[in-house]
């Protein structure tokens, strides 16, 4: 049998610390705002996480298609060369996405 006192204070203790983790983002961006490296962060690891995710994508899918990674690469082509003619991203988006599903699908 379990003891009674033991749940509520393992309960309890799980909720301080979740409370707690819940609230120090808060608690320390107050701090964090006006410092130097938090605002270059805030610029740079964007980019690099998407790049990072793109780049692992690529790879990943490239190797399950064995007609090699041209549906990938012209993909990306495609939404690079958009993005940087017309600076609209939802647009840029939709045409590489719609571009690859008709390469990867297009002979089915």
């Amino acid at each position: 049998m379990i003891d009674i006192p033991y749940a509520i204070g393992a309960i309890v203790a799980m909720a301080v610390v979740t409370f707690g983790l819940r609230a120090l983002p808060f608690l320390a961006a107050r701090f964090l705002q006006n410092s130097p490296l938090v605002q270059r962060l805030g610029r740079f690891l964007p980019l690099a996480i998407m790049t990072l995710l793109l780049l692992h994508t690529l790879v990943g899918h490239a190797r399950d298609n064995l007609a090699g990674p041209w549906a990938e690469a012209m993909s990306v082509a495609v939404v690079v060369a958009l993005q940087w003619w017309k600076k609209h991203p939802l647009l840029s988006i939709l045409a590489g996405t719609a571009l690859y599903v008709l390469l990867r699908n297009g002979g089915r």
